[in-house]
């Protein structure tokens, strides 16, 4: 007899093995739809462990809860006002620093959390080591080590989710856990005091009104209309202590459009300090990494060393696949002729011959020559430059100017994309 059924929800950066822990534990229980409203993919899934149902909900991959992309935007409202038992957030052990942004914001949020430390193995052969039991004193939430993979240690994850979490309910009691963990510089934190003292008295939670607290000061326009609304709360009553607030930032330069670069920058100066503490790495393996993203990354040489290098992928793609794309095209020409005449043998009708030979076959090779061999050449560069880690640094470095356009910097890569796409198409027609 099953006791219990748990809602548990999956969160974390792209590419981190989530959506492998999720097919892992749910197997063949698991459906994807779409969230209401939207055209973002959804799955949801059924594990059962120790006479417990366990639903779980992949949410899509985000690196920050402060994003506005329909994908974040949408994991994002799950977090805040979702109605799960728990969040287990997978992290990836070998860019720790990278993923303890996203778990700091949920932090803040809630403490009905668990910290998945994934793809532990990879890390291990990187000369990378986390000392887990550590971070977990740090962040005061249970962490489990995983490969995702390995379904041991995926049942070490469901044991710890029902001992820590669903059983006890160890992480949801702030006498046992710290209320603040990423504490600001004096200023923000002062500007939020100012708005907790109102605040706590229309919401009992003091950790959610801390939270609230912070997304007034961003100045979010849409988080805090889905606040008001999820939380029933009115903000009119609070215009004047966030009158009184943001004037305290403008007189410190900190503005709405810059807020969100001051409050994350704090954060990684906090991840920085943990990660020192948890993380043992071989020290050659760290410095080089830290040089090579320096040069990468720098104001100076990034963005030209990102038009080279992404000018060399355009440049391989589109002269190497000339020669693929002309052979593919001289083939299925010759076979074009071969069914012409074989539908002139069996005296076919010529509306028959022109529907299936000149329409589709043609159109069907046109296209097999024209897009599969840039394909075949362009996503293995790409995957390439996944795998070295330099396609994060290429959306760092776009970013701020993709933000005046109101997207983030990852929308760069799918651009690289369609741009050579259509410069493939468009010589090909020339």
């Amino acid at each position: 007899m099953l006791e219990k059924e748990y809602k548990i929800c999956l969160v974390g950066n792209p590419n981190v093995g989530k959506s492998t822990i999720f097919n892992g534990l749910t197997g063949l229980h698991q459906h994807t739809g779409n969230w209401a409203g939207k055209t973002v993919e959804n799955s949801e899934g059924v594990c059962f462990y120790n006479n417990n149902t366990y639903r779980l909900i992949d949410i899509p991959g985000t690196y920050s809860i402060m994003s506005d992309s329909e994908e974040e935007e949408i994991a994002r409202d799950y977090i805040c006002f979702g109605n799960y038992d728990c969040i287990v957030i997978v992290v990836d052990a070998t860019c720790l620093e990278r993923n303890l942004n996203l778990v700091y914001q949920i932090l803040e949020i809630t403490n009905k959390v668990v910290l998945c430390v994934n793809l532990i193995d990879e890390a291990r052969k990187k000369g990378i080591y986390v000392d887990t039991n550590k971070l977990s004193k740090i962040l005061h939430i249970p962490v489990v080590e995983t490969v995702a993979r390995k379904k041991k240690t995926l049942k070490i994850l469901l044991e710890k989710v029902t001992s820590e979490v669903c059983t006890k309910n160890i992480c949801y009691k702030d006498n046992t856990n710290v209320l603040v963990r990423n504490k600001y510089n004096e200023n923000i934190e002062f500007c939020i005091q100012v708005l907790m003292e109102s605040l706590t008295k229309i919401i009992e939670d003091k950790r959610l009104a801390r939270w609230v607290a912070i997304k007034l000061i961003e100045d979010n326009k849409k988080i805090i209309e889905k606040i008001s609304k999820n939380l029933n709360i009115n903000f009119l009553n609070l215009q004047e202590e966030i009158k009184y607030v943001r004037k305290i930032l403008n007189d410190l330069n900190i503005s709405t459009a810059n807020i969100s670069d001051v409050l994350i920058e704090d954060i990684f100066k906090n991840i920085e300090k943990v990660v020192k503490e948890v993380i043992i790495t071989k020290e050659e393996y760290s410095e080089r990494d830290r040089k090579i993203d320096k040069i990468l990354t720098s104001k100076i040489f990034g963005i030209p060393l990102m038009l080279l290098f992404l000018g060399i992928i355009f440049w391989i793609t589109i002269v190497g696949a000339n020669y693929p794309s002309s052979l593919l095209s001289n083939l299925f020409t010759m076979l074009e002729e071969k069914l012409s005449m074989f539908f002139d043998y069996i005296n076919s009708p010529i509306w028959l011959k022109g529907v299936l030979v000149e329409g589709m076959f043609r159109t069907l090779g046109w296209v097999i020559s024209v897009m599969l061999p840039p394909m075949a050449i362009f996503f293995p560069l790409f995957a390439l430059l996944e795998d070295l880690g330099y396609l994060p640094r290429i959306a760092f470095n776009l970013d701020s100017f993709f933000k005046k356009a109101g997207t983030t910097g990852k929308q760069a890569l799918t651009m690289c994309m369609g741009m050579t796409m259509w410069y493939f198409f468009t010589s090909q027609e020339m």
